[in-house]
């Protein structure tokens, strides 16, 4: 491993690692919710049906698969999305979002958008964006292999 790739994976890190605590600070603040309640949120809005398992929650949200679990029931017991069961397999679930969760959503997206921005994508140019988001693709297509 070049130096290159281990100053690539350490910048990484330490971006995750100062960004999602201060966008979580944000969120709360602005709209009280967690930054994972956003992430699960944003994610089931988005999936066909507006509905995932509990297993393609845990693989796309910024969460564990256990993680996502405890926050889909704490999002449930806040209304915001709802569990199925899966008829097709008894040992598993749904998380489907509701129209208060699409609407909570709606609320914060500003703020998390202007979170992004003014910590992450405002100090890359356009073509570094493009660059950033087309190597990290690469690498969680090939993750999920």
């Amino acid at each position: 491993m070049s130096a290159t790739d281990t100053a690539a994976w350490a910048a990484l890190l330490r971006v995750h690692a100062a960004l999602v605590p201060r966008l979580d600070r944000e969120l709360q603040a602005a709209c009280g919710l967690q930054l994972a309640w956003y992430d699960v949120l944003l994610e089931l809005d988005s999936a066909p049906d507006r509905r995932l398992s509990m297993g393609e929650l845990g693989q796309r949200a910024v969460v564990s698969r256990t993680r996502a679990s405890r926050v889909v029931d704490a999002l449930a017991a806040a209304g915001l999305v709802t569990r199925e069961s899966n008829p097709d397999d008894r040992r598993s679930a749904y998380a489907m979002i509701t129209e208060a969760g699409r609407a909570r959503l709606g609320e914060a997206a500003p703020t998390y958008l202007a979170g992004v921005e003014e910590h992450f994508t405002s100090r890359m140019g356009g073509e570094e964006s493009r660059t950033v988001a087309a190597a990290l693709e690469k690498v969680l297509k090939t993750a999920a292999e």
